[in-house]
């Protein structure tokens, strides 16, 4: 064979092996939305089962600090006083049951397996954990000064913004 018809047979190989895993990848890509997707449907039902506040109305938010980090949720519209009545309530809940320990409401939604949880609750004697009303809802201020513990909250802001979608941001 010709070298110029090996080169002209190796660049058809090579496109053709770029066609594949450009398929390939679209194809994964695909199936990754649809799975995370699924998630999030099945998370804002469990959700709702579980947060008394509507998720349509409200926003989470989820920012990471070098010692912890801040949870927010936050009504959209600061005059709807039913949905700030009820994040209050919730987020007063969950600020004394996470100091104890207790995040079996995270769990129930997110699955016991749920980044960074199993961390939490068993270091909870470590982590401060403030409860604060703001005008449109309230905030959770966990403060560690340990470091793994600071890396299981990151984790577990991560896993929540990711299965609370378009519920959720980094704050």
């Amino acid at each position: 064979m010709k070298p110029k018809n090996r080169r002209v047979q190796a660049l058809i190989a090579a496109l053709a092996l770029v066609v594949v895993a450009t398929t390939a990848y679209v194809l994964i890509s695909r199936n990754e939305q649809q799975a995370l997707a699924a998630r999030q449907a099945e998370i804002a039902a469990r959700s709702r089962q579980v947060m008394p506040f509507d998720l349509e109305r409200t926003t989470h938010r989820f920012a990471k600090a070098a010692d912890g980090g801040v949870q927010t949720v936050t009504s959209e519209d600061p005059a709807d006083a039913e949905q700030v009545r009820l994040v209050r309530e919730h987020l007063t809940e969950e600020a004394a049951g996470f100091s104890k320990g207790d995040y079996g409401d995270p769990a129930s939604i997110h699955g016991g397996q749920m980044p960074g949880l199993r961390e939490l609750e068993q270091g909870h004697d470590r982590i401060d954990i403030r409860y604060t009303e703001l005008p449109a809802g309230a905030r959770i201020t966990y403060t560690t000064a340990d470091a793994s513990l600071v890396k299981a909250l990151h984790t577990w802001f991560d896993a929540q913004v990711t299965d609370h979608g378009r519920h959720a941001e980094h704050g």
